[in-house]
């Protein structure tokens, strides 16, 4: 008999079809033990493949029954010697000649060892016209989630994109087009997939099809999912269109990382400077390569010059021009240069981000961060604009080490310590580039009407591209201006512009003209407006700023971008247009405004717009499901937006902290330099629940920190207090630069927490602090304290019907029980359950779940455990919480490595992955743990030593005795299996000695 499951089930005997059985659920388990290639499958299992959503109402029986009915089919279908049988569970073994899945994947394994571009792509084919359609098509109840079928599917999904990687270099393209369409139908949001079909097609001489390929990806993709296609469909689409570019297939690019573009918009009207943006150009990339620019070994260039000298117009034209030769994308930072220059380690986590890596997975440290730019960004042509670089030491750990990179640096200094380095020091214009300038902005029939005052006027303004842009800015708003007449005004100021050899000054002199014709209102915004630190804002902002309506300020906007002073940053992540200013044109600003505004109106100023955004943000973290903690605020003044306009911002919380994130944060720090106090700690404390959702555990820290000793000096318990709450998450759990064990400093903090609200007199800080103290209390082995504070503190919520408090109390009483009294832990996590359903609270929820999925499965409850736990990795997933996920993950590995399931290794290494690239100190050491145990079980003594010793080496750091004493107690057996009998000894002693503190 033969058998066919890639595709609807099919049978037969010599070329004579059988008929299956008539039952859905025998059909059913001979698909799955088909599947399964004569490795044995266990009932649990059996029960959720075959019944999938109706697997809790179907029992053991249920299974014995069907495989009973399913031998006795098997005989009468003239089956022969095949047979059922069960050793560690149910098999069905047959020829591998009898089975297509058996021939799809020898073809498809023949095919990567096959060098023969020809010959990999006919086994490609061959292996391909197997298959017939999705696994098993049309079986309703089959578990399409489990490994078993996801694995083929993969294996399918793999094969497809070779294929299609091969395409360029083979004969024909239409049978691949073919195959690859057929998979595309059946995945209509595979993004990658249809991006092969789309190249596929135009390069076979379909461009037509291909556009509609990409229209109806498109068209499904904002209709259903509401998301544009991804980068790598859109390029595909922009090189069928532009026609460009030789074709390379998506899938032979493979699952590229992001390919970030940063820069931002080049000036349109850019003038002169022809002579340093080839010398730049020539730096930075070879132009002899025929094929276009084509990068250096790493190249390093910096242009120096005075502040309006146009350095990052002249950084970013050049930038641009060079996109081409850098296609693994351009990154930018504005570095601060000398009034507030940017840390590196924040710069780098900009740019990891940027590159694809969560926020979670940013190492802690300068030297960390700075090595992993530099693997992220190796064999990529990347090209990195530095902008307003303060020193050498600022811009070293930003420099990458890939052969293929290159760095435009700018600063007002030059920076000659940055070794081989191309120095460019930047000069004025010349008189005729900055006329050409001139012209160009206003216009070359005015400029030629008066060509002696254009002459004039460009050397009144110094040469200086930022001071001939204001002026000609002021020209084009004022179309009845004579260019003669705005000499003759420059003319009036000669006393300041006789200072522009000595620097900034003239450029202030030219500010000075286009803000003094200003109405006084517009004035006055532009003043205050000068005063916030933040890199960009939104118009809602200036009208806090201003306490006017925000239809009122919109005008002062425009006529201050009009006059040069205000520019337009672009839309936000929530689709409010924001707006920058100038670091100059900043300082020019509030060198008015100290001389114009009285120190109470820019302080009343200030107070509202950072109230505005306090407002914004209470409002928005109580919308974001992070933990569960109790909401503390101060009293700091808020100042309340409109209802029509904080709906809007406020539609997608999340979207809103994702776009105003830079300036909340920079309206804390501002608020910590302004001794704000109240208003300091709020705002930071409202970022928290966002910011541990994505993982942005910089911003977390830094503004905790830095709000934290301000509310020390003033001696604000209650910021001091809720503060220190938010960094014993952010601290203990992702931090790795620490004094001590990392549960020791969680307790002593937690103890000085609980002080501080006990003191306040606030009842849910001090249940969070207990919680927190229950946790170091655990991790030191003194589990009866613990249990006694969980105790203590359940009543304590209870009392104040604190939910959240409660729940988190009764996790932590099922922690206190421990793996060892599993029973003991399920009735309390069975109630926090109940309340975190009660609140509503989503990630409180998850947590629970995969909680009470491993006390099952440590109870012996096998399918409910499995059951919970791949609930919460979908909830977590759901999330986008990797942390949660990683614990559910450890937990599923550790039940299938007691079961014997082969699916132990792949789940562990899934979360040792996971952990090394979120910082997750406990997962990480769990995992190794874990992985140790798996090699030890197969006979591998040496690899379990590695992965044990490891595991010890980041317990010690945790802090956490229970869990050390029993990674080293296997860690003794592996030494013991290893002969290394005095290592073992050693091992044993240390754990014997945790165990009895």
């Amino acid at each position: 008999m033969s058998f066919e499951v890639l595709g609807r089930l099919s049978i037969s005997a010599g070329r004579q079809p059988v008929a299956l059985p008539r039952s859905q659920v025998l059909q059913g388990l001979l698909g799955v033990l088909l599947l399964a290639q004569g490795e044995p499958l266990r009932t649990e299992r059996l029960t959720r493949l075959v019944w999938s959503d109706r697997a809790e109402l179907t029992s053991r029986e249920s299974v014995h029954v069907g495989m009973s009915r399913l031998r006795k089919w098997l005989r009468q279908a003239g089956g022969g010697r095949l047979s059922i049988d069960h050793q560690d569970g149910y098999r069905l073994v047959v020829p591998a000649t009898d089975l297509d899945l058996h021939r799809f994947r020898a073809l498809a394994g023949r095919a990567r060892s096959a060098e023969d571009p020809d010959l990999r792509g006919s086994l490609l084919l061959s292996a391909l016209d197997l298959r017939r359609g999705p696994v098993l098509a049309g079986m309703e109840y089959l578990d399409r989630d489990d490994i078993l079928v996801r694995s083929i599917d993969q294996d399918v999904r793999e094969a497809v994109m070779n294929l299609a990687a091969l395409a360029p270099r083979l004969e024909r393209i239409e049978p691949v087009i073919r195959v690859v369409g057929a998979l595309a139908r059946e995945l209509p949001f595979d993004e990658p997939l249809h991006a092969a079909l789309i190249e596929l097609l135009a390069a076979g001489g379909r461009p037509a099809d291909a556009l509609d390929a990409y229209r109806r990806l498109n068209e499904r993709l904002t209709t259903e999912l509401g998301v544009e296609p991804n980068r790598q469909v859109q390029d595909a689409h922009l090189r069928i269109l532009a026609r460009t570019r030789p074709f390379t297939s998506a899938a032979e690019a493979g699952e590229a990382l992001p390919v970030p573009a940063q820069l931002p918009p080049d000036v349109p009207d850019f003038t002169g400077r022809a002579d340093e943006v080839a010398r730049i150009a020539e730096s930075l990339v070879d132009p002899a390569d025929k094929r276009g620019w084509r990068a250096r070994s790493v190249a390093v260039t910096t242009v120096a010059g005075m502040g309006g000298i146009g350095k990052t117009t002249l950084a970013v034209h050049v930038a641009h021009m060079l996109t081409a030769a850098f296609p693994g994308g351009q990154l930018y930072a504005d570095l601060g240069g000398d009034g507030d220059p940017a840390e590196p380690g924040e710069v780098l986590n900009r740019f990891l981000r940027a590159l694809g890596m969560s926020g979670s997975g940013v190492p802690a440290s300068l030297a960390e961060r700075t090595a992993l730019f530099r693997s992220r960004v190796a064999g990529r042509r990347v090209l990195i604009v530095l902008d307003d670089a303060a020193s050498e030491e600022q811009v070293r750990p930003l420099l990458p080490g890939a052969p293929d990179a290159a760095v435009l640096i700018t600063g007002r200094n030059r920076l000659t310590g940055l070794e081989g380095a191309t120095l460019l020091d930047l000069e004025v214009l010349s008189p005729p580039q900055a006329v050409d300038l001139l012209a160009r902005v206003v216009g070359s029939r005015r400029v030629a009407a008066e060509p002696g005052s254009a002459v004039e006027l460009t050397r009144l303004c110094g040469y200086v591209p930022l001071a001939v842009r204001i002026a000609a800015g002021r020209l084009v708003g004022r179309p009845d201006w004579t260019l003669a007449h705005l000499a003759e005004m420059l003319r009036d100021e000669r006393g300041r512009l006789d200072e522009l050899a000595v620097g900034d000054l003239g450029v202030r002199a030219s500010f000075e003209l286009s803000y003094r014709p200003l109405p006084p209102a517009t004035q006055r915004a532009f003043r205050i407006i000068g005063l916030l630190d933040a890199p960009s804002f939104a118009a809602w902002t200036v009208a806090a700023l201003l306490g006017i309506p925000l239809n009122e300020t919109r005008p002062h906007l425009e006529t201050l971008i009009d006059a040069q002073l205000v520019g337009v940053a672009g839309p936000d992540d929530a689709g409010e247009l924001r707006y920058r200013m100038h670091d100059l044109v900043r300082l020019y600003a509030r060198m008015c405004a100290t001389t114009e505004d009285a120190p109470r109106q820019r302080t009343a100023a200030l107070g509202r717009a950072l109230g505005a955004w306090l407002w914004l943000a209470e409002r928005a973290a109580d919308r974001v499901p992070g933990p569960a903690y109790a909401a503390m605020h101060g009293t700091a003044p808020r100042w309340p937006l409109p209802p029509a306009t904080a709906a809007r911002l406020l539609a997608d919380p999340m979207r809103w902290f994702t776009a105003e994130l830079p300036a909340l944060v920079a309206a804390a720090r501002q608020a910590c330099d302004l001794r704000l106090d109240e208003l300091a700690w709020d705002l930071a404390a409202c970022m928290e629940k966002y910011c541990d959702v994505r993982g942005v555990y910089d911003d977390w820290r830094q503004t905790h920190e830095r709000a934290l000793r301000l509310c020390r000096a003033t001696k604000n318990k209650r910021g001091e207090a809720v503060l220190l709450r938010g960094l014993l998450e952010v601290t203990t759990w992702t931090s790795a630069e620490r004094s001590g064990p990392a549960m020791a400093t969680m307790r002593d903090t937690a103890e000085r927490v609980l002080r501080l609200f006990e003191e306040l007199g606030e009842p849910r800080g001090m249940v969070d602090a207990m919680t927190a103290i229950g946790w170091g209390q655990v991790a030191q082995g003194d589990e009866e304290q613990a249990l006694a504070t969980a105790d203590e503190a359940v009543r304590l919520a209870e009392s104040i019907d604190y939910l959240g408090g409660q729940a988190r109390a009764l996790q932590l009483k099922a922690v206190a029980y421990g793996e060892s009294n599993a029973e003991q832990a399920l009735p309390c996590l069975e109630q926090a359950h109940k309340l975190a359903d009660l609140l509503g609270n989503p990630r409180l929820e998850a947590t629970i779940v995969q909680f009470l999925g491993a006390a099952h499965a440590l109870t012996g409850d096998i399918v409910t455990g499995e059951e919970l736990l791949n609930t919460s990795v979908t909830m977590a997933r759901r999330l986008d919480d990797r942390y949660l996920e990683t614990f559910s993950l450890i937990y599923l590995g550790k039940l299938f490595a007691a079961l014997g399931d082969e699916r132990a290794r792949p789940t562990v290494e899934l979360a040792l992955a996971y952990s090394h690239a979120g910082n997750f100190g406990h997962h990480l050491a769990e995992s190794l743990a874990l992985l140790g145990t798996l090699n030890l079980a197969a006979g591998d003594a040496p690899a379990a030593v590695a992965c044990l010793e490891k595991s010890v080496t980041v317990w010690r750091t945790r802090g956490w005795f229970s869990f050390l004493a029993a990674t080293l107690r296997t860690l003794a057996d592996a030494h013991d299996a290893a002969g290394n009998d005095e290592a073992a000894r050693e091992a044993r002693a240390e754990a014997d000695s945790l165990l009895s503190k």
